[in-house]
């Protein structure tokens, strides 16, 4: 092996420990990796720097524009509501959840997708008394599954297809991933339906196990003209919502108590509300209502100089392993904790001497600037509060969708290619103020897309020093390997890989290695970078494998072993139905 082979095999193994092992954002350890190949001479500065003119980066980029005048809109909140509707039993609700998860997860980020389902999979909770925990991990993996079945349904999916497009000048059809993609929604679907709900525990999450809070008097009033008009209340979903009840109604200056869930809305009436902050946020998502004129049961958000806000810690927060007391969380964030939830239980004993973990859910109060501040960093996945109540455009919903639909048929006949048809569709997007320009920025997720575009530089030193040539002689060490075989052992590889590192890394140092494993064996390398694809993104066993599955922990009150136990045989299923099906529609 050439000593430029052996150097960049033990760059691409330290970047495995480091991302696995330490605490270092994925970023900054695959920077630091291109930089050091740059630095050796491994690879030219134009080598290192191709993944940051890739087309398939720079899709992504484009379509967290779309993704955000989708969720800025309300259109996303709006499908889930109309698809979900108002099941009566646990067995409907796993149904509902598993076919628009899925449906809509093709289309759109997944990660959106997930975050607009979670509030209303927990209202149903409230409202049937059903366990959130038989429902919000099947809801991550029907929108995981469900994003392999079109090109531009997964990052990875275009990650990979902007590496066949400029290593081997081909370029995949928006729905050429369905003849899998469909088959493994449904296998994946049927097997979520029949045991999730025995495999599941029984568990309430993170706001149903807060034993209080503080209540306010939350005012609005039913909008003219609007969506609820001669609707009862419990039509319009105001008997289900998940932090507050109705109380009262106001109606011509007379004040209704104890209405019954019949009591049809009028136009101009003032509904007051009973319940926590959250209850204003949830309250403004409601299409046909708006924030009443003030009397002293208003909720004056602008006069309150403190809100509860719950935030969930992600991998990059930097008290990680330390008690609250050691990381000054106080004096870092200017916010003092309440209480702490760790897989849907609150921890006993002393404040203070908690030490914090990535997953654990924090009830804080502070002022209205936390949510502002850290909503779009890496400290916190998830933050939640009154401040994030701002009601999405309804009526430019069906515009987004339309704009959707519209690049969907475009890109699919083959009018456009991905890129231009996602182009005109983020631009689209901005002209028709579905979503500000200034909004539109804060979608962008720099640190996936710096970390997708330095991974290609490891790619691309795999390739020209022959590391990839040799791990792929080092696989096929048995004498006679069958195809389907060296197939398996791709596939199980992208795997491991997949729940140690970022799926999209993993691809891109998978692709290389594939390729030359259909060199050496002499067949077509379509059949595996295609198991790439489906392979980066089966991440059903960790919490941490997948955004998704980490958004669920808190709300679903999980621990780590819920998700070996369905994910693995699930991991089973999908792996074996894959390698089962590419080989018929992409032959060696």
């Amino acid at each position: 092996m050439e000593i430029s082979a052996l150097i960049t095999l033990v760059t691409v193994v330290t970047v495995l420990a480091t991302l696995a092992l330490s605490r270092l954002a994925p970023d900054v350890v695959l920077m630091a990796a291109m930089a050091f190949l740059i630095v050796s001479g491994i690879l030219t500065p134009g080598e290192a720097l191709v993944g940051f003119s890739n087309p398939g980066v720079m899709t992504i980029a484009v379509l967290y524009v779309v993704a955000a005048g989708l969720k800025e809109t309300g259109a996303i909140q709006w499908i889930a509501h109309l698809l979900l509707g108002q099941p009566q039993r646990l067995k409907q609700a796993q149904l509902r959840v598993l076919l628009p998860a899925a449906g809509l997860s093709a289309f759109m980020n997944n990660t959106t997708v997930v975050a607009m389902f979670i509030p209303a999979i927990q209202e149903w909770a409230a409202r049937l008394k059903l366990p959130p925990s038989k429902l919000l991990m099947p809801l991550s993996y029907a929108a995981i599954i469900g994003g392999t079945c079109t090109l531009i349904g997964t990052s990875t999916n275009l990650v990979v297809n902007g590496l066949l497009q400029s290593e081997k000048g081909v370029e995949l059809a928006m729905f050429s991933l369905a003849w899998i993609g469909v088959p493994l929604v449904l296998v994946g679907g049927v097997f979520l339906y029949l045991f999730a709900e025995r495999l599941l525990p029984d568990r309430q999450g993170v706001l149903e196990q807060l034993e209080s809070a503080r209540e306010y008097a939350v005012e609005v009033s039913v909008a003219e003209k609007g969506p609820l008009v001669g609707k009862s209340i419990a039509e319009a979903g105001l008997r289900s919502l998940t932090h507050g009840y109705l109380a009262d109604i106001e109606r011509h200056g007379r004040l209704l108590t104890a209405v019954p869930p019949e009591t049809e809305l009028m136009a101009g009436d003032i509904l007051i509300f009973i319940g926590a902050p959250e209850c204003a946020r949830e309250l403004r998502r409601i299409n046909g209502i708006n924030p009443a004129g003030g009397d002293i049961h208003k909720l004056d958000i602008a006069h309150h100089k403190r809100c509860l806000v719950e935030a969930v810690i992600g991998p990059d927060f930097g008290g990680l392993g330390q008690t609250v007391k050691q990381s000054r969380f106080r004096s870092r964030y200017q916010a003092v904790i309440i209480s702490i939830s760790r897989h849907g239980k609150r921890i006993p004993g002393k404040l203070g001497a908690v030490t914090l973990q990535v997953g654990d859910t924090l009830l804080l109060e502070t002022t209205q600037d936390f949510v502002d501040q850290y909503r779009y960093r890496k400290d916190f996945l998830l933050v939640s509060s009154l401040n994030d109540s701002t009601p999405p455009d309804f009526r430019k919903a069906p515009l987004a969708l339309g704009i959707l639909t519209t690049m969907v048929v475009i890109s699919a006949l083959g009018l456009l290619s991905i890129l231009e048809a996602a182009l005109l569709a983020g631009g689209a997007m901005l002209a028709t103020r579905c979503v500000p320009a200034s909004k539109a920025r804060r979608y962008l997720d720099l640190s996936v897309l710096i970390v997708i575009a330095a991974s290609f530089a490891l790619g691309a030193a795999m390739t020209t020093t022959g590391a990839a040539a040799q791990i792929a002689q080092w696989l096929l060490l048995i004498d006679g390997l069958a195809p389907w075989a060296a197939l398996a052992l791709v596939y199980i590889m992208t795997v491991m890989f997949t729940e140690l590192i970022t799926n999209n890394a993993a691809a891109v140092l998978m692709f290389p290695i594939a390729v030359a494993v259909a060199d050496q064996l002499g067949v077509s390398y379509m059949p595996f970078v295609i198991a790439i694809m489906f392979a980066a993104s089966a991440s059903f066993m960790t919490p941490l494998g997948y955004q998704t599955n980490l958004m669920v922990l808190g709300p679903g009150g999980y621990r780590f072993s819920d998700y070996l136990r369905l994910g693995a045989p699930l991991s089973l299923l999908v792996g074996a139905t894959a390698i089962g099906l590419i080989p018929l529609v992409w032959q060696f």
